[in-house]
C-alpha cells in the first residue's frame, strides 16, 4: 500500500515537477492524487501552484503547440485535438495556435508534401496524390491547404 505524503511535502515535490517542464492541470492533478492526497488538498495545492505561477495553462498551451509544430511537424488540427484531450480550454488553444507563424506553417506543409510525394516514385500520380493527402491528414493539416499544396506539386 502506498503511503501518502503530507500536503507540504507534496507541494515541494510538485513544484519541482512543474518547474522542470510546463505541465497542464490534468497532469498535475493526477500526480498529486498518485501521492495519496485527497481532493480538497489537491485543489488547494493546484490553487497555490497557479498563484505562484508554477502552473499556467496558457503558457503550457503555447509551449505545447509550438513544440509539436516545430519538432513533430504536426498540423493545427492534431495540435487542437491533443490539447482538448489534455483538458486545455478552447480560449487557450486558440491563443496557442495563433502563435504559430502562418508562413512557417505553410512552408512546413509544403516541405512535408514534397518529401512524401518524392518518396512515392513507384506509385501512379493518382496513388501519389491519395497517399500524400492521407499522410498530411494524419499529421493534422487542413484538407483545403493540403489540396492547394499538392496541386502545386502535381
Amino acid at each position: 500500500m502506498k503511503t501518502s505524503l503530507s500536503p507540504e511535502k507534496a507541494f515541494q515535490k510538485i513544484k519541482h515537477y512543474c518547474a522542470y517542464q510546463e505541465r497542464n492541470h490534468y497532469e498535475v492533478r493526477e500526480k498529486l492524487y498518485g501521492m495519496g492526497l485527497f481532493k480538497k488538498e489537491v485543489e488547494t495545492l493546484i490553487t497555490r501552484l497557479i498563484e505562484e505561477d508554477y502552473l499556467n495553462e496558457a503558457r503550457y498551451a503555447i509551449q505545447f503547440a509550438g513544440g509539436h509544430f516545430r519538432l513533430k511537424k504536426w498540423g493545427k488540427i492534431k495540435i487542437r485535438f491533443e490539447l482538448r484531450q489534455k483538458g486545455v480550454s478552447d480560449y487557450n488553444i486558440k491563443a496557442a495556435l495563433k502563435e504559430i507563424d502562418e508562413a512557417d506553417y505553410l512552408q512546413v506543409l509544403s516541405k512535408l508534401a514534397r518529401e512524401k510525394w518524392a518518396s512515392l516514385k513507384a506509385e501512379s500520380p493518382a496513388g501519389r496524390h491519395t497517399r500524400t493527402t492521407a499522410f498530411l491528414l494524419r499529421k493534422g493539416y487542413e484538407n483545403n491547404l493540403i489540396q492547394e499544396v499538392i496541386a502545386a506539386i502535381y
